[in-house]
């Protein structure tokens, strides 16, 4: 029952597997379980959508991290095993459905044996048990609630393929700068879509902003391209780990292609709202490069240059890949950002996760320091 997203179609490339041999073999595997999952407790099956390719790949994926861990003293894995339990509330999963999703994983690995002979045996109970442990312990200790309802306020679109979508949460929605939310709609029960926030929080948090990249064929966010005001959807509760440092003394360099403006965004404002506060320290310059293939698609350009208008800290530069403009750079943010000044430097990257992956790898040939990089991909491809 993982869900943490893995973009792209099909299961993660084999090579990163720690289970079986072929991307058949994963997929068969995956199938199989669900089909003995569904057998052993049909209340489950309530669960989850009618389409299942997108969680077969996504319980691949936190598979692949939980062998991937080192176990209890790995705080990245528990992170992220806490995310996952917490996340699963709004399925109304209890901990006694761990238990049937534990039998039917031990079942598919002896019809499916892993690739992998470290992945066997002890080391692998242990694992599956500390996962469970670590889940359920978490969606315990979670007091808020399980979704949140809230209403569309606003939806703005920007290009054919981007909206901006405001929404009022009937209840104080938390989150941090940085984070994303679930996202629910009436018209696809069970089927919950990942949306990041381009808004910090507000001193009351009435609304939180999405930016929405529709997909062909996509279910949900073709549903929220249409959605009006007055309209309802759910929220999971926020999760992601690349968040605001308003403690940190450095500058920051932030880095965002396509709607990966929205985390951002968010982030730029919850720093220079610290340099506005007037707290302990230099306030923070903020550098944020915002990257699209065409001048067209820089969809949030004019308010990004209004923040930068309000705020001295900010430097806002536009980037186009694919065609020059007189309002923008040329080049990829990849390559931008080898050149940017990211000396003693912050540096928050977001976008999609190739771009993300050229980034980073740009980055450290430079030198960068691994701590000094902040994003959120599904798995972890750095050294």
């Amino acid at each position: 029952m993982a869900l943490h997203p893995t973009p792209g179609p099909g299961l993660p490339d084999p090579e990163i597997s720690p289970f079986f041999g072929t991307a058949a073999a994963a997929d068969a595997a995956m199938t199989y379980f669900y089909g003995r999952l569904f057998a052993s407790d049909p209340e489950i099956r309530a669960m989850f959508p009618a389409a299942m390719t997108s969680q077969r790949r996504r319980l691949y994926s936190a598979l692949c991290r939980i062998a991937a861990g080192t176990g209890e003293s790995d705080p990245k894995l528990e992170g992220y095993l806490a995310e996952l339990g917490r996340a699963h509330r709004k399925f109304g999963v209890r901990p006694e459905h761990y238990d049937a999703f534990r039998e039917a994983l031990e079942a598919t690995f002896r019809r499916y044996p892993p690739d992998d002979e470290r992945w066997t045996g002890q080391e692998r109970a242990d694992a599956l048990n500390h996962a469970k442990q670590t889940m359920v312990s978490a969606a315990g200790e979670d007091s808020g609630p399980a979704w949140w309802t809230a209403e569309v306020v606003s939806n703005e679109l920007r290009t054919s393929r981007v909206t901006v979508l405001t929404l009022r949460p009937a209840q104080p929605y938390p989150y941090l700068p940085g984070q994303h939310a679930t996202v629910q709609t009436p018209r696809w029960p069970r089927v919950w879509r990942c949306y990041s926030i381009a808004n910090a929080p507000g001193d009351g948090g009435e609304t939180i902003t999405l930016h929405i990249r529709v997909i062909p064929g996509g279910l949900v966010s073709t549903a929220l391209l249409h959605a009006g005001p007055g309209d309802n959807v759910l929220l999971g509760a926020a999760q992601g780990t690349m968040t605001a440092d308003t403690s940190s003394p450095r500058d920051a360099l932030c880095l965002a292609g396509g709607t990966g403006l929205a985390p951002v965004k968010a982030i730029t404002e919850a720093l220079l709202a610290r340099g506005a506060e007037g707290g302990p320290g230099r306030a923070p310059r903020v550098t944020v490069y915002f990257g699209a293939r065409a001048e067209a698609d820089l969809y949030d350009l004019p308010a990004l240059r209004a923040m930068e208008l309000a705020s001295p800290a900010l430097e806002v530069r536009a980037a186009t890949s694919e065609e020059h403009s007189r309002r923008a750079l040329h080049g990829t943010i990849a390559n931008l950002a080898a050149d940017a000044d990211w000396a003693d430097r912050d540096i928050y990257i977001s976008g999609p996760d190739a771009m993300i992956a050229r980034t980073v790898r740009r980055l450290r040939d430079k030198g960068v320091p691994r701590d000094r990089l902040r994003y959120d991909l599904p798995e972890e491809p750095f050294a």
